[in-house]
């Protein structure tokens, strides 16, 4: 089983993003991490799947999401051919702001976006592995909230949408 991220080009119609779930639904396979936007052009949404599953579901899962009426064109790639990252927030108490945590949020590229009266809030872009690093130290910081968004991402491959369009 290998990390896949599958791409859906789309109209932007009620319900849609329900009929592609529902796909994964019935084949027993868990979504990792999903992201829905607009796209550069008007009317046409994409959304960014990731699964942990075989070359052979993915084709299966890719062939029956282009079923769907209002799908325009799914198509699926390995993490080597895309550039993707995640975005992911950390509240943690004022109090708990040291030297030491200091140090570490530099170490890791992450940065203090919000600081109110009881806490902070980090912001980290990178992989899973870099978020999930972070929460792992952070916990120790007595962490109050943590979020992480699911992957955005483009293909590496000289490929837009408008040829998908027409």
């Amino acid at each position: 089983m290998k990390r896949y991220t599958i791409f859906v080009i789309t109209e932007n119609f009620i319900g849609i993003l329900n009929r592609i779930t529902i796909i994964f639904t019935r084949r027993g396979i868990n979504i990792d991490a999903l992201t829905a936007s607009e796209s550069r052009l008007p009317g046409i949404h994409r959304i960014t799947i990731e699964v942990t599953a075989t070359e052979e579901t993915v084709i299966q899962l890719v062939n029956q999401i282009e079923k769907i009426i209002d799908v325009i064109k799914a198509f699926h790639h390995e993490d080597d051919a895309v550039v993707y990252q995640e975005i992911a927030l950390y509240k943690i108490p004022v109090a708990k702001l040291d030297g030491g945590l200091e140090k570490i949020i530099r170490q890791h590229n992450a940065r203090i976006i919000a600081a109110e009266k009881e806490f902070v809030v980090l912001e980290l872009t990178g992989h899973k592995e870099q978020t999930r690093e972070l929460l792992e130290i952070l916990k120790e910081y007595d962490l109050l909230e943590f979020a992480r968004s699911g992957r955005v991402a483009v293909a590496k491959r000289m490929l837009t949408i408008d040829s998908f369009v027409k």
